[in-house]
Order: C-alpha cells, then structure tokens, then sequence
C-alpha cells in the first residue's frame, strides 16, 4: 500500500519548504505554538555515513532531521543518532536500533536500502516502537513503514542540464546499483531521458559500485568513465567524490543528495535533492497525534516539493533553467510523468514539445506503446530492471 497523505503534507509544507533545500545556511521555521505535545517523543534516526561530512546523503538526511526538530520544537536530547552503520553489517544494525530502543526512542528511522530487513524483524519484536524504513519496499501496516520518493523526476531534470552542457554527447554515471533495484535502474533511465530531450543522440555511460558508499571506486569510476570521454558525470552514491574528480579533469557533473557546487565549484551543474524535513515533520507528527496507523508508506515528488534540484550552478548552458521550469511545470499539473509513452523535446524558443512516442529499452524491446501512460509504479514496486535505450553498463 502506497499512500501519500496528501492533507497532512500540504499542513507541513508551509513549515518545511525552507529547511533541507539542500542549501547548508537554511534556517528552518520556528516551532510550532500550541496544538500536539511532543515532549513525550523521541527519535532516532541510523545513518549509513556521517552528516558531519557537510554534504551527500547521510547529511541530506539529517538536514531533513534538523528541520523536523525545528518545525515541532522537539530538543536536542529527544533526537538520537546513529552514525556510520554500515547497512550490509546487520548485526551492526541491530545494535544500532536496538540501542535508540534503549534510549527510549518512540520512532526509529532507518536511512539506507540495506537496514530494510533488519528493521521488518525488529519492528515485530517491538511492537510497541514505530520503525520507518527510507527506500526499500517492505512495510507492515502497523508500526513499520517505508519511505521514499520520485526521485526519478529530479533526475530528469538533471539530466537535462547535462545534456545542455555536453559537447562530446557522452555522459558517465556512477552508481551504487544497476539494473537490479528499481531505485537505482530508475534514476539512470530518468536521467537518460532527461539527457535525450536536449542532445537527443547522446549516450549515458554506468559503471556499478554494487555498494552505497565506496568513496575510493566512486573516484576511481569517474576518472574511468571521464577516460572514455565523459565530459559531464552523474552520480548515485554518496559522497561528492565523482564531482571532485570531474573538477580534477576538467570536465563537469551532476551530484546527488545535496547541492555539490562547494565541493567542486567549477565543475558541479545542479544535483537531484530531497527536502526530507517534508517527510519526516509529517512522520512524526502523525506518531504523536496516534495517526500512524493510518499514514502508511509514502511517496512523493516535485509537486509535493519533497524531491527537486539544486539551484543551477554558474556553470550551466544558457537556457538551462528556463528548459528544467518547463517539465516542472508539467509535474505541478500533473500533466505527464517520466515513464510514459510521451516523449520530450524543446523548440527553438525553449518551449515543450510532446510526441507520443515508444518508450524502448536498450535491447529494442517497447516497455511503453506511442501514447502510453506513464509506469512510474515500477519503481514504486520495484519491478523496473531495465535500462532505456542509449544507456550502457560499462
């Protein structure tokens, strides 16, 4: 069950729009005045890195976290985190959730794809704690959830500034996965497309790490993929490494999670973020006000303003933002999605163009007929394990 509550998002988007723009000197909104007592709430929340590390997904996360203290005026000695937990270590994980339990923690959230397992055992060993898992796909409809977003949307996005910016029409991309978690496949073939609406005959280069974090190999495939010729490089991990080796060698990028651009400021275009303060205001206030029963998993996008990119960095094609603003524009009505079978392209005066066209994989096979609608449930199920056509694993 996939639910979005979409009232109670709308309540809480007004307190978090600020917070977790993936800008590092946001200030969140004050707390709120009256209304729920959340002085009985604790929260936890196990990250796979370090949020000290100023950038990436385990900041991303706990910008997110941050805002959500802000936003329900919880204090500092009610928010428990665990840092560094590897989620392939599962006793690790265990330790680590078991120890927010110790310490008296309401809801437990658990940041990475891997914890999803350990969490599900867990929660049906404490009944009694809510445990809500980001990614992954398992839920109980009693006290543990999972969350995650259109995050594919972004990519898009993204990768149209990519495709603006690329001369040699080759594009790398590290990523944690490939084809085998729909999270991950996703991504690539959103942000494939996104390259093809602009430069409709380049080609997106993957190289797999088969992990979230290997900052070494997240160094070392760009440099690779860059060898080949890639002069933008996309990223799905977590640190910032694949944007500072595009700096090194002169060519440009896109990062993931949070906005890249200090990390390599002549290099980063934009990035695909999360304003997880959205998401995890909602979440806690639902476990306090005794509505979690009835919020279920959650999933949403740009329009909800729970995904989006980063402001465009200096470095970007003329024109960039006024293409990105177009497609958001259709996300905010609703009127198209990336995964259907209505193909994107500009005309000379920057406006959309929509042609119903097959979407095909990278073997000729039709995923989506001329005219389909859009499959974004494959990646909310998990079920999309294809690569769109003009994507290759290197």
């Amino acid at each position: 069950m996939k639910k979005v509550l979409a009232l109670l998002l709308v309540l809480v988007m007004a307190l978090t729009f600020v917070a977790c723009d993936g800008n590092k000197d946001t200030e969140p909104t004050d707390a709120p005045s009256g209304g729920t007592d959340y002085s009985d709430v604790k929260v936890g929340v196990v990250h796979i890195g370090d949020p000290a590390d100023g950038s990436g997904y385990s900041f991303a996360h706990d910008q997110g976290i941050v805002a959500m203290q802000k936003n329900l005026g919880l204090k500092d000695d009610q928010i428990v985190r665990q840092l560094n937990i590897a989620d392939n270590d599962k006793a690790a994980t265990k330790t680590a959730i078991e120890d927010c339990i110790a310490k008296g923690c309401t809801i437990i959230f658990t940041t990475s794809y891997g914890y999803m397992d350990t969490t599900e055992e867990l929660a049906k060993e404490y009944p009694d704690v809510i445990f809500s898992h980001g990614t992954g796909y398992k839920s109980n409809d009693k006290n543990f959830n999972n969350y995650f977003g259109r995050i594919y949307q972004a990519r898009y996005l993204a990768g149209i500034a990519a495709g603006l910016k690329s001369v040699s029409g080759k594009i790398g991309y590290v990523a944690a996965y490939g084809t085998e978690l729909a999270e991950t496949c996703s991504g690539i073939n959103a942000f494939a497309l996104g390259v093809q609406s602009v430069n409709p005959d380049a080609k997106v280069y993957v190289k797999t790490l088969n992990s979230w974090f290997d900052p070494a190999n997240e160094t070392a495939f760009a440099e690779a993929l860059i060898e080949m010729g890639c002069d933008v490089i996309a990223q799905h991990c977590d640190t910032a490494n694949p944007q500072k080796a595009a700096e090194s060698k002169g060519v440009f990028g896109c990062g993931y999670n949070s906005d890249m651009t200090a990390e390599a400021p002549k290099a980063h275009l934009t990035a695909p973020i999360w304003n997880w303060g959205v998401y995890y205001t909602a979440a806690v206030k639902a476990a306090a006000e005794g509505k979690w029963a009835e919020f279920g998993n959650y999933f949403a996008g740009v329009k909800e303003g729970f995904v989006d990119v980063s402001p465009l960095s200096e470095n970007c094609a003329e024109n960039t933002q006024k293409y990105i603003d177009a497609v958001k524009a259709l996300y905010n009505e609703g009127s198209w999605d990336v995964f259907s079978g209505v193909k994107l392209s500009f005309d000379d005066n920057g406006a959309v163009v929509k042609t119903d066209a097959d979407l095909v994989d990278n073997t000729g096979k039709v995923q989506v007929a001329a005219g389909g609608a859009s499959i974004e449930d494959g990646v909310i199920q998990g079920t999309m394990n294809y690569f769109v056509a003009g994507v290759e694993l290197k």
